[in-house]
């Protein structure tokens, strides 16, 4: 196959992956990112002094994909794998869910129902047929299987903290898809699931890849922000930026968010934007803080009461060893908002009060002062909503436009938004992306 120029417009992990198998195969491949930075949501910042990552992220021994690239990258053996302990919050009270001991003594549910519940995990966890569950919500098919009372008190609490007014508008297979992945350690002989991180975090990760890139011939452009991308007669493909500047591909594919790559592609057909814009997101607003010592000893508190403004607490010190932390601890306050949530308006001081008034309701022992840092991600377009019937309305990879391509976290249809599953992604989609050579004929306007 002769070389070809191409142009991977977004530089997230999925982006990245794309360039990296593309030049592989001896392809002329620029990878280009609007951020200053590569990695999206996997991209590092810094708290006060200490640089991990903007979001929490945790590899599971499960994730081969994922494992595979750490492996070329030369990481996989600098691996930490460690058992994580889980918390549980309700009632005003903090309860321990770590093991069948405590399982089996959780009060919020009687015998019955914890039977019910176990059972529905063992058999979501085996379940291939997930188009099936594409048919019926979520809500519905966890009443079937685990009661209304384990629904009441459990599921839906869960799912609203998750997706908040869009808890009832998900498929089955969303949350099938959570407990596939993490329940995925059976499939591979572990006894129960192993949560990892490499020391330096994405931050050390995303540099390794980028030299990666580089040394594979990829050429890197970051802090350009791409404003459209459109064919001209037998030109090829336009990519422009705000500052007026345009250059010319053989091939593209935009892996921003589909109503993002609805925008940046104003000649696609009127049945392709509706499909694009008809992708239904979470938002997130992400709360970084790092803090004098740890709150709790959980990796993760799932929190069911309304009134917490946040989705869960994840203690990544109780993961990540607290040196690589200066000593401190590093907690993450995630709230999962619809895309165009007010939430996203209100000021940081705002949201850190907010936060940190819960987290002393909480935990009686928390103090403010103990906090050294307080930093806020917001990302409108994160997670996309796995609808009933939702793969019949997925746009395609190919579109309209010869050689251009949209690939993005939307065609996850088995799986959640994590990073194992973006590497996946890519690899699937490579095999179409090369199927076959763009033919540029005479521009017009697709209704």
């Amino acid at each position: 196959m002769s070389a070809e120029r191409w142009c991977i417009v977004g530089g997230g992990i999925l982006g990245m992956t794309l360039a990296r198998l593309l030049a592989r195969d001896g392809q002329d491949v620029t990878l280009w990112e609007g951020a200053p930075n590569f990695g999206g949501l996997a991209s590092a910042w810094s708290l006060g002094e200490v640089v991990w990552d903007r979001h929490y992220h945790v590899t599971l021994f499960s994730d081969l994909a994922l494992r595979e690239l750490l492996r070329e990258l030369d990481l996989e053996r600098e691996i930490d794998w460690v058992t994580t302990r889980t918390g549980f919050y309700a009632n005003g009270k903090l309860y321990s869910l770590s093991s069948l001991r405590e399982y089996f003594t959780f009060p919020l549910l009687s015998p019955l129902e914890k039977l019910r519940l176990g059972a529905t995990i063992i058999y979501a966890s085996r379940l291939t047929d997930w188009r099936s569950l594409e048919r019926v919500s979520a809500i519905e098919w966890l009443t079937r299987l685990s009661g209304r009372g384990t629904v009441e008190r459990i599921w839906y609490p869960l799912l609203r903290a998750k997706l908040g007014p869009n808890a009832e508008k998900v498929s089955a297979a969303f949350i099938w898809a959570i407990i596939a992945r993490m329940y995925g350690a059976r499939r591979t002989g572990a006894k129960r699931e192993l949560f990892g991180y490499v020391r330096g975090g994405y931050a050390r990760i995303l540099d390794r890849f980028v030299a990666a890139l580089k040394g594979g011939g990829v050429r890197m452009a970051a802090g350009h922000p791409a404003s459209s991308i459109a064919r001209r007669d037998g030109e090829g493909l336009i990519v422009a930026t705000a500052d007026g500047a345009e250059e010319v591909f053989d091939r593209v594919v935009l892996t921003a968010a589909a109503p993002i790559a609805s925008r940046l592609c104003p000649q696609l057909t009127a049945k392709e934007h509706l499909l694009l814009e008809g992708v239904e997101y979470q938002g997130i607003l992400c709360a970084s803080l790092l803090l004098d010592g740890p709150i709790s000893p959980y990796y993760i508190t799932n929190i069911t009461e309304q009134w917490v403004p946040f989705t869960a607490v994840i203690e990544m010190s109780a993961l990540v060893d607290r040196a690589l932390f200066g000593g401190h601890s590093l907690v993450y306050l995630p709230k999962y908002v619809p895309s165009n949530d007010p939430a996203f308006s209100c000021s940081d001081e705002q949201i850190e009060n907010e936060f940190l008034d819960a987290l002393e309701r909480m935990y009686g022992h928390f103090d403010r002062r103990a906090v050294r840092c307080f930093r806020i991600s917001r990302v409108r377009y994160v997670l996309p909503l796995s609808t009933i019937g939702y793969s019949d309305r997925l746009p395609p990879m190919r579109t309209s436009m010869p050689g251009l391509y949209l690939v993005n976290s939307a065609h996850i249809q088995n799986g959640t938004l994590n990073v194992n599953e973006t590497v996946q992604l890519a690899h699937r989609a490579y095999p179409e992306l090369l199927a076959a050579p763009p033919t540029f004929a005479k521009a017009t306007n697709p209704a």
